[in-house]
């Protein structure tokens, strides 16, 4: 499914470097490396921390000194570009379509602005073309 409008805050970004996905047992403490990300010393263009009563979830972009294993940091991270309003419909779903029909899973992550979604990143060029086949537009 072709993005919901041509406008440029539908536009795809692939952000450089390469994104870890980690899971903690809601119970753990989350290691003081990893919060010290928040504080904004460390500049990284994504970093969740998502908390529910089964898991903590942690997405970033590894660095040898995040305290990551490097065994996590197996994604590839795009950007929708944003901003968009709570309004606009479908927007992850026509994302996914094509990705869904190349049989490739992704992990996203919703921000106030926009989405970021992570694919494998030895499936990377897949996917670019997957979207772009599909009408979306990588502008980095």
């Amino acid at each position: 499914m072709p993005p919901p409008s041509n406008l440029a805050a539908f536009h795809l970004n692939v952000l450089p470097g390469t994104f870890y996905v980690i899971q903690l047992n809601p119970a753990e403490k989350i290691p003081d490396n990893l919060l010290a990300q928040i504080s904004g010393s460390i500049k990284s263009p994504l970093f969740s921390i998502t908390k529910t009563h089964e898991e903590i979830s942690i997405v970033g972009e590894y660095d040898s000194n995040s305290g990551v294993s490097e065994k996590f940091a197996t994604w590839g991270c795009i950007k929708i570009a944003g901003p968009m309003d709570f309004d606009v419909v479908g927007v992850v779903s026509n994302f996914t379509a094509p990705l869904k029909a190349a049989e490739i899973g992704v992990f996203a992550v919703s921000t106030w602005n926009t989405d970021y979604v992570l694919v494998p990143k030895g499936k990377l060029e897949l996917v670019q073309k997957a979207l772009q086949d599909d009408g979306w537009i990588f502008t980095a």
